[in-house]
Formats: structure tokens, C-alpha cells, sequence
């Protein structure tokens, strides 16, 4: 490997040039092994977000993190593979019943997942509501849960992309989150080495999600599916509205239970819809477009597997979930129709009041959340009940409801237009 040296290859980018592929090779093995600083990396972190990068850096930036660790490889199993990402949201229990559906329907599903922080859920922390369950799996008990359920949800190991690890950590304390060629190349490091054979790729636009508007959500699919394509790994992005909260639960255990009525073949309507296009576009990728997982949610199958992805990591399928201490209903202050609930207020507030972290060692409630009784386009009456709010510690509920204030309106019938869930397909 040509041998560079930081400052020369932050000046190149600072000076809006491009990086070459050996400078990147060299800087993203020297950041790994501690030879270029963490600040000299911040410096070039910021130099990448004010003046971006064209798709063959990006790609080049993505497969130097890649080789920075170990590939997995599931070319051993009995069927073919896909995974689904989603840049995350509010209320987003999506993966916990689309990994047994697609499992049903004979495709396996490797979801390595994150935790929360922020406003944003995370998978893991949900799953771990469940009493017994565990997300620290090795590469062996993976594979073998592959073979036998078909699904596992699981924490991915410290030897996928160590460089993104670091540089993850570099970019939240530095401000340079929102560079979209870190953002993709960040996530899609993580998926490729992976190796899975299809991505969906579930992009969130609204005031819940990373990206607040259409433009910027798109640049971001249309990079993360150009990478995929670029290492050979089938990727499609739908790009789906988070100005509404997921469902009718944010928190952990609340949404474990949400999950499992749509994985019982109810559950909310938005919920199932998400469900069931994210799964139809994970089987046609990995080569089972024929089957129709709505079927293995009616026939119970789903929910099977389920049962047994929960019991293969410890956890007990059947348990009672924890709940939290206290509770606070918050009334509708007038009659009418929701005509909004916003997806960033509901977060704060589920975050506020324990199920989220505000750093990565933070400890998070099981119990803790938000339930909301009605959606935008529901009828409300004065003084029902319009959310309650969950926790253990009732000193927290001053600080959720003022994040609440100004997060719903409600009016005539007339002055609700309903969004569309699914925004757009990029591939």
C-alpha cells in the first residue's frame, strides 16, 4: 500500500479536489490502526461534509472500510439471503415481524442491529424487553440460527468494518453527521461485509427521521443503492414517511407487543402496509418474488418463527413483557379530527422518558414509552384520551410533556389530507 501522509490528503479535500484511491486506502487503514489522529480524521470528516465526494471515492471510501475487518459469508446456507436497513425512526418495529415473515417464506434473514440513541429506537433495545433474550451472538451460533429458524436479530460483532466503528463515534462529537457520503458509506460498509445477497433499504423522510426533506432522502438512496450495485449486492431503497410516528407505540416492551398482534395478523394498518412491501421487495431480490408473505401472516407461520428466533437467542416468546411503574394520560384538549402528530415530538418524548439513551453507555427502561390512542385522519372527543406516557421514574414525565407541546393539532375533518406511507422506490 502507497503510504501517504493526513495533512496532504485533508488538504486535497479541503482544497475540493478528489481523494485518489490510494489516499484513501492509506487513510482509512492508518485511522484503523491509530496512525492518523482522531483529530486529523475529524478535520477530514468535515472537509468530506462541506465538499463532498463523487460516487467512485465514495465507493473506494466504502470498500477500504470493508477491508478493514472481516467478511462474513452465508454462501454455506440451505437458502439465499436478504437483509433490510432502515435509517431510523419513531415507533420503527418494522424488522422485529419482517425478520420471521421473510423467514417463512423460505429466505433467511442475518439483521445485524443497533441500539438507540437520540429519539430514534433501537432493535436491540426492544428485543431485550423480552425476558431472557440476547443480542451477542458469535459468528458460529449466527450461522447455525440461519440454518434452523431461517431469522436472527442480533448485535453485529466488533470484526464488521472496526474503521466504521471509530469513525461513527469521531463524526457524532464532531458535526459532521450529516455528510451523505459517511452516512452511506457508514451504513453500507456494514451490510456488504455482511454479505448478504439483497438489501432493501428502508430511507425515512420527515421530522422523525435524519432526513427532513425529499431531496436529500433521495441523494442519500440513490448513493447507498449505487454502492450495493457497485459491490455486487442487490439493492433497492423505498423511501417511506416519517412525519407520523410508526404504529401507536414508541418505547421497547410496547413495541415488542405491537409487533407481535401484526405478526398474530393485526396490528395497525401502517404497520402491516411497511411490513409487507419491505418483505415483498426482500423476497423478489433474493429470488422468491412468487411467494406472498401477507399469506404466512394470516396462516400463522410468521408468527412460528418468531417463537422460535426468540427462544434460539434465550428469551421466552411467551413471557409477560415488563411494564413501566407509572403512567400520565394526556387528554385531547378539543373535539375533532388528529389532524397531525409529529413523529419528532413523540420520539423526544419516548426519549425523555427512558426508552432511549443520550449516550452509548446509557442504561434504557424496558417499560418505558409513548402509546398514542388515535392517528392523523382519527375522530377525537375533548377530554379522552389521547397518549399515555410510560415510565418508571414519574420525575420525567414534566420533561416528555413539554416535548409534546405543539406535536399534534386537532381540527375539522376537512383540514386532514392523508400522506402515503410509501414515498418512492429508488433501485
Amino acid at each position: 500500500m502507497a503510504t501517504h501522509d493526513a495533512v496532504e490528503v485533508i488538504l486535497a479535500k479541503r482544497g475540493g479536489g478528489e481523494l485518489s484511491e490510494s489516499q484513501i486506502d492509506w487513510v482509512i487503514d492508518a485511522y484503523t490502526r491509530g496512525e492518523v489522529a482522531d483529530e486529523q480524521m475529524s478535520a477530514l470528516a468535515m472537509a468530506i461534509l462541506l465538499n463532498g465526494m463523487e460516487r467512485h471515492e465514495i465507493s473506494r471510501w466504502t470498500a477500504a472500510m470493508i477491508a478493514s475487518g472481516e467478511r462474513m459469508d452465508f454462501s454455506a446456507l440451505s437458502r439465499p439471503t436478504a437483509d433490510k436497513h432502515s435509517t431510523g425512526g419513531v415507533g420503527d418495529k418494522i424488522t422485529l415481524p419482517l425478520a420471521p415473515l421473510v423467514a417463512a417464506c423460505g429466505v433467511a434473514v442475518p439483521q445485524l442491529s443497533g441500539r438507540g440513541l437520540g429519539h430514534t429506537g433501537g432493535t436491540l433495545d426492544k428485543l431485550e424487553a423480552i425476558p431472557g433474550w440476547r443480542a451477542a451472538l458469535s459468528n458460529d451460533e449466527m450461522l447455525a440460527q440461519l440454518e434452523s429458524v431461517g431469522a436472527v436479530i442480533c448485535a453485529a460483532g466488533d470484526g464488521l468494518a472496526p474503521a466504521d466503528k471509530k469513525l461513527y463515534a469521531l463524526r457524532d462529537v464532531t458535526g459532521t453527521v450529516e455528510a451523505i457520503p459517511l452516512i452511506a458509506s457508514s451504513i453500507m460498509s456494514k451490510k456488504i461485509a455482511e454479505g448478504t445477497g439483497s438489501l432493501v433499504l428502508d430511507v425515512k423522510v420527515g421530522t422523525g427521521a435524519f432526513m427532513k426533506d425529499e431531496s436529500t432522502a433521495r441523494e442519500l438512496a440513490e448513493t447507498m443503492v449505487a454502492l450495493g450495485q457497485d459491490a455486487g449486492v442487490h439493492t433497492v431503497a423505498l423511501m417511506t414517511d416519517m412525519s407520523t410516528p410508526l404504529g401507536l407505540t414508541a418505547g421497547n416492551a410496547v413495541e415488542v407487543a405491537e409487533s407481535v398482534e401484526v405478526l398474530a395478523g393485526g396490528g395497525p394498518a401502517d404497520v402491516v402496509e411497511l411490513t409487507l412491501a419491505l418483505a415483498r421487495e426482500m423476497l423478489a431480490g433474493a429470488g422468491r418474488g412468487d411467494i406472498d408473505p401477507a399469506d404466512k401472516l394470516a396462516d400463522g407461520s410468521a408468527m412460528d418463527v418468531w417463537g422460535q428466533m426468540i427462544r434460539a437467542q434465550g428469551g421466552d416468546p411467551d413471557a409477560p413483557l415488563p411494564q413501566a411503574r407509572e403512567s400520565h394520560v394526556v387528554s385531547a384538549p378539543a373535539s375533532g379530527v388528529l389532524t397531525r402528530l409529529d413523529a419528532m415530538a413523540v420520539g423526544l418524548a419516548a426519549w425523555r422518558l427512558g426508552a432511549g439513551r443520550a449516550r452509548k453507555e446509557d442504561p434504557v427502561q424496558a417499560g418505558a414509552g409513548v402509546v398514542w390512542h388515535a392517528r392523523p385522519g382519527d375522530p377525537v372527543t375533548e377530554g379522552a384520551p389521547l397518549l399515555t406516557l410510560l415510565t418508571d421514574e414519574p420525575e420525567r414525565f414534566e420533561r416528555a410533556l413539554a416535548s409534546l407541546e405543539g406535536g399534534f393539532d386537532i381540527g375539522e375533518s376537512a383540514s386532514y389530507a392523508e400522506r402515503p406511507l410509501l414515498i418512492d422506490r429508488v433501485d
